[in-house]
């Protein structure tokens, strides 16, 4: 059965929904639950269980905590004691700790995505960016999405194509949001690329949306660009600032002066910020010495 309910404001939702959301067996759910209180659901009038946006977040804590090489046992008690932490933390610090558990939105977003479900997945994100508003949205939807996306195709939860279809569907949302941002015809211009090779363009759609929020003009230079293309393309447009992304280590495999020509490049053109980021990229620059570009994960650092 595969059924939404309508959600209160803490969720309800039916042990397969809890399944796709969580990438558990409805075999485990129970088990948590009966073996270890883990779970506090309700029953509806025909007997049916129904689990809240709390379950569906400790479920998921057990899952990561077991993975860190906790036992269950251990897992669910640093759950619950985190769960009390939670319910006394004072009400400024409470957007802090919601970084650290997911929302009615993205579970459905899990759960659609687990069955490859286009039409309600662009139907979750729009209802889902109307509600919070680009900001919160990226950061409270997008971003713990993609993450958890990920995890379940490292980890060999999701197929191939389930990861595609759902990582698709957030690029093109966000690439219509942004074709769709109004901007200044002299705001200052950031120019984002992946590098060649690099087919992860979705961080930049995200970081230049954040940019546009702050008043910019943004241009994109999507997956595995040509090489020389993004320099003849700065050369050009002489952006403000320029934002290079490898979230693989496949551009400096392919070509090993990749990162020295592009850091001569900026060197030669002292009047742009360039910066570097993406797992790739870090971990590739990490011992490296640049002269010109700037390596960093920081959106902060980068709109200074």
């Amino acid at each position: 059965m595969n059924i939404m309910i309508p959600s209160n404001i803490n969720g309800m939702y039916l042990i397969q929904q809890v399944s796709d959301m969580t990438g558990l067996s409805k075999q485990v759910i129970r088990k948590w639950e009966e073996r270890y209180n883990l779970l506090q659901p309700k029953r509806l009038e025909n007997g049916y269980r129904v689990y809240s946006d709390i379950d569906i977040n400790n479920l998921l804590s057990v899952k990561a905590l077991s993975r860190q090489g906790h036992s269950i046992k251990q897992a669910v008690e640093l759950t619950k004691e985190r769960s009390i932490v939670l319910d006394i933390v004072p009400d400024h610090l409470i957007s802090i700790q919601h970084q650290e558990t997911l929302n009615a939105y993205v579970f459905q977003l899990l759960e659609k995505g687990t069955h490859c479900d286009e039409l309600e997945l662009n139907l979750i994100l729009q209802q889902a960016y109307y509600s919070f508003g680009l900001a919160d949205f990226l950061t409270s939807v997008i971003i713990p999405f993609l993450n958890e996306v990920g995890n379940r195709w490292d980890r060999k939860e999701w197929s191939e194509y389930q990861e595609s279809v759902s990582s698709l569907i957030v690029r093109d949302f966000l690439v219509q949001i942004r074709r769709n941002f109004q901007c200044r015809e002299d705001a200052p211009l950031i120019l984002g690329a992946c590098l060649p090779h690099e087919r992860h363009e979705i961080p930049l759609h995200i970081l230049l949306l954040q940019f546009m929020m702050k008043g910019w003009k943004t241009i994109l230079v999507g997956a595995s660009p040509a090489s020389g293309s993004v320099e003849s393309l700065i050369g050009k447009l002489k952006p403000a600032k320029v934002l290079l992304s490898a979230t693989t280590m496949a551009p400096f495999d392919n070509d090993p002066n990749l990162l020295k020509n592009l850091d001569q490049f900026a060197l030669a053109n002292k009047q742009i910020d360039f910066y570097l980021g993406g797992l790739g990229a870090i971990e590739y620059a990490k011992n490296k010495t640049l002269l010109a570009i700037r390596v960093t994960n920081s959106i902060e650092e980068t709109l200074s």
